[in-house]
């Protein structure tokens, strides 16, 4: 298909990709969601320390993942019409006050109220960083949103694997070491936060690609099918990072150290995935990588349940590599419907990924308290046969560079 000319000029003009500027963002993505993580990590210890059941352990998971949800798509919003760079300095030390009181929390409400600011960090972090990353793009949006989001599936892979190291053999008083992680990635992002200051005073370019050439409803259904598709992906998710520690201690036995060890080797390929899905949407189409990647780890999840431990192990990095690839191409692809709301899309989809978890974390906690952790791994094995609505997507790419320039 040929390119008009208004469109290849504008692609020729698009501003070189900005690799530091990627790299500080990925970073602090990195330290911001290693805090998180780190929280989530340690329910085994929260569950001994203060007799909590799953319920309850789920309970905490939708504080911080719901206050999220709420505020990341209303702040999202406001930062297309009045950018501010700052607040991502102000979010990562919302998210310092609320690791410190999860270290010092004497009871279970202090806890709940812990979780709670760090959402609020991360609701106001997320937006922003992810729409600095697209403004550092250049011609390559999907290789910066992967750059983006790697540095924070880092972090989350790295929770586990200090929780299992510093914090269980320390006691919960450690969790306050890592407010130095806080204060690192406060300092980066300060200078990411001026660069971002700088190109919002340069003068706006005129918009580089239009919408793509459909009708506004079809664009918000295919929204909704995206959303959609987030649903199972991160519900899955939050089955197995909230409660594979507990499933593998109970089945096989493991100690609180040696299952953690295994929540780390998922976490790790959803890392080393969501690396891939980004550049490989820009080659092959997003929607592509959409599919593949949420209906094509659904063997590897029906599988699960029914095999050893060895089995499990390598099962899980495939399940996680698979898995993760798909968010960086549904936030582009988003954007790209939309691409006159990048905040906002951003926030409603970080948003709708930490509501979704954080719901279904709790009614799976439920679940497990009700079936046993056991029945909710191998219900949960199910869900990614939902990426089967991905065979509806449209290559957006191309119906854009289609569409008459603005």
């Amino acid at each position: 298909m040929s390119v008009p000319a208004s469109v290849a000029s504008a692609s020729s003009a698009a501003p070189p990709t900005q690799y530091r500027v990627l790299g500080a963002i990925s970073v602090a993505h990195f330290l911001n969601d290693l805090m998180q993580s780190l929280m989530i990590s340690l329910y085994p210890l929260f569950r001994g320390n203060f007799d909590l059941t799953f319920a309850q352990i789920g309970m905490i998971t939708l504080s911080f993942q719901l206050t999220a949800a709420i505020l990341q798509p209303l702040i999202g919003q406001w930062i297309d019409r009045r950018p501010m760079p700052y607040s991502l300095v102000m979010g990562t030390g919302f998210t310092l006050t609320g690791l410190l009181v999860l270290a010092f929390a004497p009871s279970y409400g202090f806890l709940l109220t812990g979780a709670m600011l760090v959402g609020i960090g991360s609701s106001i972090f997320h937006p922003e960083s992810s729409r600095v990353a697209r403004m550092a793009a250049g011609s390559r949006p999907g290789l910066a949103q992967s750059i983006f989001q790697v540095g924070g599936n880092g972090g989350t892979a790295a929770g586990p694997l200090l929780a299992a190291l510093i914090v269980i053999p320390h006691g919960q008083i450690s969790i306050s070491w890592f407010s130095g992680a806080a204060l690192l990635a406060m300092i980066v992002l300060f200078f990411v936060a001026r660069w971002a200051a700088v190109q919002h005073r340069k003068p706006k370019p005129k918009k580089q690609l239009p919408p793509p050439n459909l009708s506004r409803r079809l664009r918000l259904w295919l929204l909704a099918a995206l959303l959609l598709l987030m649903f199972s992906k991160f519900l899955y998710l939050a089955s197995m990072n909230n409660y594979l520690s507990f499933y593998l201690i109970h089945r096989f036995a493991l100690t609180v150290p040696a299952a953690q060890l295994h929540l780390f080797l998922l976490l790790f390929a959803v890392a080393a995935g969501t690396l891939l899905g980004g550049p490989l949407g820009d080659r092959i189409g997003r929607h592509r990588v959409i599919w593949l990647s949420i209906l094509g780890v659904a063997p590897f999840t029906l599988l699960f349940p029914h095999v050893g431990l060895g089995a499990q192990s390598a099962l899980l990095l495939l399940i996680g590599f698979g898995l993760a690839s798909a968010f960086p191409a549904m936030v582009v692809y988003a954007q790209e419907l939309f691409p006159e709301r990048i905040g906002a899309i951003s926030g409603l989809f970080f948003g709708f990924a930490f509501g979704s978890a954080g719901v279904g974390a709790a009614l799976l906690g439920h679940f497990a308290d009700r079936f046993g952790v056991d029945a909710l791994i191998e219900l949960c094995s199910f869900l990614p046969l939902i990426g089967a609505v991905a065979l509806i997507l449209p290559d957006v790419h191309r119906r854009a560079q289609a569409a008459p320039a603005a």
